[in-house]
C-alpha cells in the first residue's frame, strides 16, 4: 500500500471511529472545498497526524499529497452522510471480507440504469477531459453527490481515489494514465453479480 493510500485510510478510519463517527469534523469537511479554508481547520489535526512528514507543506502552499488526501476524505464525508453510523462508506478494494469498489466502478454500476446514464455521462465526459485539478475536484464532488443520492449502498475505496488524485497532479503523462484508468472502470463491461456473463453498458 502506498503512503498516500495508508494516510487516507488512517484518516478515514479515525473519523469513522468504529461506528462512532466524528460528526463535527465530517460536517466541517462537507462545508468546505479547500484544505486552506478556515472550515477545514477542524480536520487538520487528524489529517496532518497521519500524513508522512515529507508530504506536508513547509511553506503554507498545499502539497499534491495534502490536496489528494484532503479531497478523498472530504468526498468520503459527503458519502458517509447518507449511511448509518455502523455502515462505513469506505472499504479497501483489497478487503477480503467486504471489498470496496473504485468510484468509477460504482458509477459504472449506476450507469446500467437507463434513467441515470445520460446524467452520469454528462458529468463524467468533461471530467475525463480536464487537466485542471480544481475543475476535477468540483466534478468529483458532483459525482459523489449522485452516489449519495442513489438508493444502493456502495462502499468506495477512497484511499485508492486519493492515490489516483496524487498521481494526477504529478505530470501530464501521469494524469493521462489516471484518466484512462477511470475511463476503463467507467466504460468497461459490467458483470451481473453471480453470473459469468457481462453486460455492455451500451446495450
Amino acid at each position: 500500500m502506498s503512503d498516500i493510500r495508508k494516510s487516507t485510510s488512517s484518516v478515514i478510519n479515525a473519523l469513522y471511529g468504529n461506528g462512532h463517527p466524528d460528526r463535527l469534523i465530517l460536517a466541517s469537511l462537507r462545508g468546505t472545498s479547500s484544505i486552506t479554508s478556515p472550515r477545514a481547520q477542524a480536520v487538520w489535526p487528524v489529517l496532518m497526524a497521519h500524513l508522512d512528514d515529507r508530504d506536508l507543506s513547509k511553506n503554507g502552499q498545499p502539497t499534491p499529497a495534502e490536496i489528494a488526501v484532503f479531497t478523498a476524505v472530504r468526498l468520503y464525508a459527503i458519502h458517509q452522510q447518507k449511511n448509518d453510523d455502523d455502515d462505513n462508506a469506505y472499504a479497501s478494494r483489497w478487503n477480503k471480507e467486504k471489498p470496496g469498489m473504485t468510484l468509477f466502478g460504482v458509477l459504472a454500476q449506476m450507469r446500467r440504469d437507463p434513467d441515470k446514464q445520460v446524467a452520469l455521462d454528462r458529468r463524467v465526459a468533461p471530467l475525463l477531459a480536464t487537466t485542471n485539478i480544481t475543475s476535477l475536484i468540483n466534478s468529483l464532488t458532483h459525482l459523489v453527490d449522485m452516489v449519495k443520492a442513489n438508493n444502493r449502498k456502495f462502499k468506495i475505496d477512497y484511499a485508492e481515489l486519493a492515490n489516483q488524485l496524487y498521481w494526477f497532479q504529478q505530470s501530464y503523462e501521469q494524469a493521462n494514465r489516471v484518466r484512462l484508468q477511470w475511463g476503463q472502470d467507467y466504460y468497461r463491461t459490467v458483470k451481473e453479480p453471480g453470473t459469468n456473463e457481462g453486460m455492455n453498458n451500451n446495450d
